[in-house]
């Protein structure tokens, strides 16, 4: 990602709120970027967005500041810290805001038509205290990329389905001289995201896992079924040799990406994203749902970014109106289509399923995903505790001599004593 800013800059934010004017109102939104260089930078796709609400809506001016990802939460934090609140802010979590009492809740701001338009799980996902405060923006969700050309040196007709599948491909793989036949990142750069969909993949018979929490939200990080996951991890994958191209504690995901994309590793968990990447350097791979315990479908782990309103400036039918036209079917599917991620609302997924375009092809083994994923915990105040917590000791717990249980059981223990203060103070 890289960090833009847009001309108006931090000092807009500072100038008071909202209002010019006796009737004109302003409105200032603060963006993440989904870009990887400046000519596809998030604040084109905003500038081109708002050229066209403010043509048909002459009192109302829309200021949109837009920063890479690895500032755009920090950059939020400190504007409300200091009393000088967005607008709007589309970002990574809102929980925290929600529970302090400074969001509109969604039914304050949006229509019933376009409330209704979100993808239930998504909405659900949304809600703190049975409220929706966040708003869903861009999700994607996970599925299994595996080289063809390496799959076929190696014998294997057919994508596997089953972990007993993956472990025999894996090892079939390794014996005809490929280098790392599965990439397991749960480096601290992403870590929470491949431990969740291991965790959504281990379940019993026809169901799924339950993640990192059971159906009321009680976190079950060293539940059972949880441990046995782990230990097959280790025991199956990685003690056997068939993981790379570093320790999987040691893995980030950018890194597990680029093995893919440079034939290295033969099969990784992926999201959109690497599509480009993998077809850049010529690899032949396909995409199949992320293998089971059972072999049986289950959840896939889906992920949603947020767009959120803060209540200090006022300005509620504004701020509803300008999101009820951002979250129209052709915008939606603009951004979609623009950063290769899926769309949040039915409409508009059910656009992109029906099209035969080849971008839009290219992520309908994300879309069909989507429907019935399962989210992070983001609803709970708790969970950047969590995220942090799992990213730095989950990798221990496949290492050589780790314990599944000892790791997950302390996962556990930090999980319900965040929770608890967190429910302390909310």
């Amino acid at each position: 990602m890289i960090a833009t800013v847009s001309a108006m800059g931090m000092t807009a934010f500072l100038g008071g709120c909202g209002s010019t004017g006796s009737s004109d109102v302003t409105l200032r939104l603060v963006a993440a970027d989904y870009g990887d260089s400046a000519g596809n930078s998030s604040q084109k796709y905003w500038d081109s967005l708002v050229k066209e609400y403010e043509k048909t809506h002459p009192g109302v001016k829309i200021q949109v500041s837009v920063y890479s990802w690895n500032d755009v939460d920090r950059k939020v934090k400190d504007m409300v810290d200091a009393g000088h609140a967005p607008d709007l802010a589309q970002i990574g979590a809102y929980a925290d805001y929600a529970a302090a009492g400074k969001l509109y809740a969604a039914s304050d701001l949006l229509s019933i038509r376009t409330q209704a338009d979100f993808l239930s799980q998504l909405s659900d996902a949304g809600q703190w205290s049975h409220t929706q405060y966040g708003i869903p923006f861009a999700a994607s969700t996970r599925v299994l990329f595996y080289n063809k050309t390496l799959f076929a040196s190696a014998g294997i007709t057919t994508p596997p389905t089953s972990w007993d599948e993956l472990a025999a491909d894996a090892k079939a793989l390794k014996a005809k001289g490929v280098k790392f036949p599965f990439a397991l990142p749960l480096g601290p750069e992403e870590a929470q995201a491949e431990t969740m969909q291991w965790l959504l993949s281990g379940g019993d018979g026809g169901t799924g896992g339950t993640g990192y929490t059971d159906d009321i939200g009680t976190y079950t990080i060293d539940s059972e079924q949880n441990v046995r996951t782990f230990s097959w991890l280790k025991d199956d994958l990685v003690g056997k040799g068939l993981t790379g191209p570093v320790a999987p504690g040691k893995l980030n995901r950018a890194q597990a990406f680029a093995a893919f994309a440079d034939g290295q590793a033969a099969m990784v968990d992926g999201h959109p994203t690497l599509i480009q990447q993998a077809e850049a350097k010529g690899v032949r791979f396909g995409m199949v749902p992320t293998p089971s315990r059972t072999g049986r479908a289950r959840a896939s782990m889906g992920v949603s970014d947020w767009m959120m309103a803060f209540k200090q400036n006022g300005h509620a039918d504004q701020v509803g109106d300008f999101l009820n036209y951002v979250y129209s079917e052709k915008n939606v599917l603009d951004f979609s289509r623009t950063y290769g991620l899926l769309p949040v609302t039915t409409s508009a997924s059910n656009a992109m399923s029906a099209s035969d375009a080849a971008p839009d092809k290219a992520l309908h083994p994300f879309l069909d995903q989507l429907a019935t994923s399962e989210m992070y915990p983001v609803g709970k105040t708790s969970w950047a505790q969590v995220s942090a917590a799992v990213k730095q000791n989950i990798g221990q717990a496949v290492a050589p001599g780790g314990s599944p249980a000892g790791v997950l059981t302390r996962l556990q223990a930090t999980a319900t004593a965040a929770d608890s203060a967190a429910a302390g103070t909310g």
